[in-house]
């Protein structure tokens, strides 16, 4: 094996060729968990794509709440296709080898994607809470340039951010061990496989809990001023009808951050929790949510519902018409 070495600052930097995936050593039925993720991923791409072809086929559904929603659906297929393909390569077809660049472009995208996920569920929070708690100034804090600007922030930042934390690998010598325990090419275990100083990249990776903690808070604070609002109203038909257009994003928020916070609790104060069980918990936090959206919304909101059913309904009864 060749490995390629570069100087900086004066010093020799190493950089093997790549990297061996070495999660779930012990567990017993491997291949019927990829089996079961390979559809998943089958799931979360069908269906988020039809979700993305029935907001953009309709124009009633132009608004900045489905444009929200598109945004979620774009970022859910992206973050499941930097993991789910790898996991069946490497743990079904028994190919663990990640070239070195490839490792950490995969790094790169599936944190970035974990981010913009988190500010996706943060960005409809805010619809909520304008709708409910100002309805009368939808027209001025709520329309889609200014949703379309939110969107594009939160990806230049979290792509700008997530390129810095990923170059910053490339200071790293990796003189030892090559063997990454997790099921890709996680951040911190490849990190600490480094014979050389990573308190920068550690730091780093501390920081970026930030781009999980600071969306919850906002959706925190946006539900309080959302319950404030609904209990002062007069009518218990409004106060239903209210939190009714909340359901499918608190079950969205529900998914994606109990079983993330639940395992790093655990990592925190139970720090002897079996290796293949955190693997195993985070390959799931991290995959099923993005093929549980399209569903909830599919099924929780009428407009969407209605939509797709119609949809169904022209297929069965004229394909070729609606082909074309």
């Amino acid at each position: 094996m060749s490995f390629l070495r570069t100087v900086l600052n004066d010093s020799v930097i190493i950089h093997p060729p790549g990297f061996y995936i070495i999660g779930f050593q012990t567990f017993p039925y491997i291949s019927v968990y990829i089996i079961f993720l390979a559809f998943v991923y089958v799931v979360t791409v069908l269906f988020n794509i039809l979700l993305i072809y029935i907001i953009a086929l309709d124009n009633s559904l132009h608004t900045p709440k489905f444009l929200a929603v598109v945004n979620l659906a774009i970022i859910d297929v992206i973050l499941n296709t930097s993991t789910i393909p790898s996991m069946i390569k490497t743990f079904l077809f028994k190919d663990n080898f990640v070239p070195f660049n490839l490792c950490l472009l995969q790094m790169y995208v599936h944190y970035a994607f974990v981010s913009l996920e988190s500010y996706s569920l943060a960005i409809l929070a805010y619809d909520r809470l304008i709708a409910i708690c100002f309805p009368l100034h939808q027209n001025l804090f709520n329309t889609l340039p200014i949703v379309s600007c939110i969107v594009g922030v939160t990806w230049v930042y979290n792509l700008g951010l997530l390129a810095y934390s990923t170059a910053i690998m490339t200071r790293l010598s990796f003189c030892n061990s090559l063997r990454v325990f997790s099921y890709f090419c996680d951040y911190a275990p490849v990190f600490r496989l480094a014979c050389n100083d990573y308190s920068l990249q550690w730091s780093v990776a501390s920081a970026s809990i930030g781009n999980l903690i600071g969306p919850f808070t906002f959706i925190i604070l946006s539900y309080v001023s959302i319950m404030v609002t609904v209990f002062r109203m007069k009518s218990v038909s409004s106060r239903m009808k209210a939190l009714t257009t909340c359901i499918e994003h608190v079950i969205l928020v529900g998914v994606f951050y109990i079983p993330l916070f639940s395992i790093y609790l655990i990592g925190l104060f139970i720090r002897s929790i079996d290796p293949d069980q955190r693997v195993l918990s985070l390959s799931l936090a991290s995959c099923i949510p993005p093929c549980i959206n399209p569903i909830v919304y599919s099924l929780k909101t009428k407009e969407i519902k209605n939509r797709a059913l119609a949809l169904v309904w022209r297929m069965k009864t004229n394909p070729v018409k609606t082909m074309k």
